[in-house]
């Protein structure tokens, strides 16, 4: 097996991932095993926080690196939280809070059109000069009462209306097919095969 970081803490993340990467012979640790500190987000994209995120995991352990900059974008609201969908609601991060303060900046809207949004970036070194990109995107809408227990983060509230579930009442395979990071995900296995 191939060994790589994840620069992330996020145990949903790294489920996700392991479950993605281990057909193909990746091992996947998450960065707080090796001792890796997280690095800072101070970027207005997805694609460069990733790239950041990526970079100082890489630099960290020595080992390639594959970073997630994920989050999701709501129409109403401008597309935030956007790049500070884990801190929506402020420090320290809370799905509970997160969910809250999106629920009352929804209030009395009638669009609720929203999309998640994975950034991955795959370098083979800290100064990898071509790191792999890969993006996708899973649009749904935003109700006001959470439904299922599976996912994380917004998952509960985030519904797709033909389907008429939420991304938390999906195990987790067939969410894995759907998801913005399943699409992500696919489109960066097959720059890697």
């Amino acid at each position: 097996m191939k060994k790589l970081v994840l620069a992330s803490n996020n145990p949903g993340k790294l489920r996700e991932f392991q479950a993605l990467l281990a057909p193909l012979g990746w091992e996947v640790l998450p960065q707080s095993q090796l001792g890796v500190s997280e690095a800072e987000e101070p970027h207005c994209t997805f694609v460069e926080n990733a790239l950041a995120k990526a970079r100082h995991a890489s630099a960290s352990t020595g080992l390639p690196a594959l970073a997630d900059d994920s989050g999701i974008c709501i129409d109403a609201l401008q597309g935030a939280p956007g790049v500070h969908s884990a801190r929506f609601a402020g420090e320290p991060k809370s799905d509970a809070r997160n969910n809250a303060l999106m629920v009352e900046k929804l209030a009395g809207r009638s669009n609720r059109k929203a999309h998640y949004v994975c950034a991955l970036v795959l370098v083979h070194s800290a100064d990898d000069p071509q790191p792999i990109i890969a993006e996708g995107e899973w649009h749904g809408e935003i109700i006001d009462t959470p439904r299922g227990a599976g996912g994380f983060g917004y998952d509960p509230y985030f519904l797709l209306p033909e389907m008429g579930l939420t991304a938390a009442e999906l195990d987790a395979a067939r969410k894995n097919t759907l998801s913005h990071r399943g699409a992500a995900c696919r489109r960066l296995l097959a720059r890697l095969t």
